[in-house]
């Protein structure tokens, strides 16, 4: 026994040696720091920052600020929110195609983020660079711009509103829907009551304005045909001037509905004319896998009525958590 005792004193003093003399050889020869030697190690560590949370961006969640009043009150100008980017299906890379997505259907009401179907790319080299940029910053730093300055918007929140097979329509600017399989259609706020939906939806214009709205699509429509407005009826004159005082409809979609049906009425040889009225009138309808997206903001949001359904492919991810600004950090699972 005392030999063994021994022989492991002598072979742990041997190894506490040799650790030491590596250390104090490693010390001895440790390079110098330099800058240049700084600056990779600093690079290094940032290029792997950025790409992990270009990753996390991508496949898991991706923080947004949100650039519009569309949304307004629900979610305000620059508010920022967290996407969940896994609850429809994980997209291989932007834009493209998804999987784990079967079975995984966008639910009514939810607020959605889904990529514009009018976005002007600037090109693939400049949209991954701004997506890096955004995406390396915690989306501080955007430099996807539109000609004015304001941002451009590659992605857009909105709340799923009409679903598979129904038709939504606006009279004066509130939204009627008819159900899949149903002949009539049915004012939102009762069908939101049936539904047990949110409230968030709502108007701010005073309904006495559309008369005055849908005179002024009407003149406008005579301009555009060539004809002298003072040849207009009358009611539509004095129609008007019951808004002549605004720079700019406050309800552009009635605005547009008055001005194609005028224009219709108009020159009625003009099929295209006619096909576009017949649209306003009878409302949009939604096909088998996609969704019509429009914002709470009725009044103020650039949404389905304007581009149409969206299939549900195009959906990248839901809005889960608002965390800016501080006063208003709650999640928005039922928002």
């Amino acid at each position: 026994m005392d030999r063994f005792l021994t022989g492991l004193e002598n072979a742990t003093v041997r190894y506490l040696t040799h650790r030491k003399a590596v250390r104090l050889h490693q010390k001895l020869n440790k390079p110098k720091r330099t800058f240049l030697g700084e600056l990779k190690g600093w690079a290094d560590a940032l290029v792997f920052a950025v790409f992990a949370v270009l990753l996390i961006n991508q496949y898991l969640f991706q923080l947004f600020v949100i650039p519009t009043p569309s949304m307004v009150s629900t979610l305000d100008i620059r508010d920022r929110v967290v996407v969940s980017k896994t609850i429809y299906g994980i997209e291989l890379y932007p834009t493209g195609p998804k999987i784990g997505s079967k079975n995984r259907q966008v639910l009514r009401d939810a607020i959605i983020t889904f990529y514009n179907p009018e976005y002007d790319s600037k090109g693939p080299l400049f949209d991954i660079l701004s997506q890096i940029i955004f995406s390396g910053t915690l989306s501080l730093v955007n430099i996807d711009r539109n000609e004015d300055g304001s941002i451009a918007e590659r992605l857009f929140v909105k709340r799923a509103v009409g679903f598979p097979e129904e038709v939504v329509r606006f009279v004066d600017g509130n939204a009627q829907v008819r159900k899949a399989g149903f002949t009539s259609f049915q004012d939102e706020g009762s069908f939101r009551a049936d539904l047990d939906l949110v409230t968030a939806p709502h108007r701010s214009i005073d309904p006495a304005l559309y008369e005055g709205i849908h005179a002024w699509g009407s003149l406008f429509a005579y301009q555009e045909e060539g004809l002298d407005v003072n040849s207009a009826p009358n009611r539509l004159k004095s129609g008007y001037n019951e808004v002549a005082h605004l720079s700019f409809p406050p309800d552009y979609y009635t605005f547009e509905t008055a001005r194609t049906a005028t224009r219709h009425l108009l020159d009625p040889t003009d099929l295209n004319l006619r096909s576009e009225a017949s649209r306003y009138r009878r409302g949009t309808y939604v096909p088998k896998n996609a969704i019509l997206p429009l914002g709470d903001n009725r009044d103020d949001s650039r949404d389905g009525r304007y581009f149409g359904p969206v299939d549900q492919s195009t959906i990248n991810g839901s809005v889960v958590f608002r965390f800016w600004p501080p006063s208003r950090i709650r999640p928005m699972g039922d928002a």
